[in-house]
């Protein structure tokens, strides 16, 4: 069973035009940085990093999910839990200088 690229391709670019459209819409509104928030722009960067790292586990059993699903070899297994592995650390490390950046 193989998903087709195009099926891949097309949901990256409609999760980038809604992440786009959505970071535009709260851009100069007022962040939260205490209760609930369903949209992550709307979040401080402090309470983004808490999230990012509250979705941790989620990646892990994304990273299991995909290797059972996709039949991937152990190479491939490796190149996408590397490759989610590096997008997870680059977004806890952003976050957390933007937080601290901002709370002086």
């Amino acid at each position: 069973m193989s998903i087709p690229y195009e099926i891949i391709i097309l949901s990256l670019i409609v999760g980038l035009i809604v992440s786009l459209i959505f970071s535009l819409i709260f851009k100069n509104k007022e962040k939260k940085d205490s209760g609930f928030v369903f949209f992550y722009d709307r979040l401080t960067y402090r309470r983004k990093m808490i999230r990012t790292l509250w979705l941790f586990p989620v990646l892990v059993i994304l990273i299991f999910a995909i290797n059972l699903l996709a039949s991937f070899d152990f190479k491939e297994t490796l190149i996408v839990s590397v490759f989610f592995l590096i997008l997870f650390l680059i977004q806890l490390i952003y976050n957390y200088t933007k937080w601290k950046k901002h709370e002086k």
